[in-house]
């Protein structure tokens, strides 16, 4: 059964920072190009950062992001992490990892509130 738990979200302050995880079981997590993706209130899904299967290849899709947000992995321990700081009340959404293509079933999702 494919389980995708995202933790470490939570309420911050402008400019702080968090740390959110992803355990993933169910698939062979070391052959997937994995992502953070998030969806704030009343917007559609978006995918913020990408990592390959070996993580040589990075890659954020928001520009929004760029600088502050960085994705990493450990395939021993099939997680994935989105280290996030310099964060804005923009930030504010429910994060979720998946795979960046084929998706498993998604997670519950962890939520990110940024106060000004």
């Amino acid at each position: 059964q494919v389980q995708l738990a995202e933790s470490g979200g939570g309420l911050v302050q402008a400019g702080g920072s968090l740390r959110l995880s992803c355990a993933v079981s169910g698939f062979t997590f070391s052959t997937s190009a994995m992502g953070w993706y998030r969806q704030a209130p009343g917007k559609q899904r978006e995918l913020v950062a990408g990592i390959s299967r070996i993580g040589s290849v990075v890659t954020n899709y928001a520009d929004s992001v760029k600088g502050r947000f960085t994705i990493s992995r450990d395939n021993a321990k099939n997680t994935v992490y989105l280290q996030m700081n310099s964060l804005k009340p923009e930030d504010t959404a429910v994060y979720y990892c998946n795979k960046l293509s084929n998706f498993a079933s998604w997670g519950q999702g962890t939520q990110v509130t940024v106060s000004s």
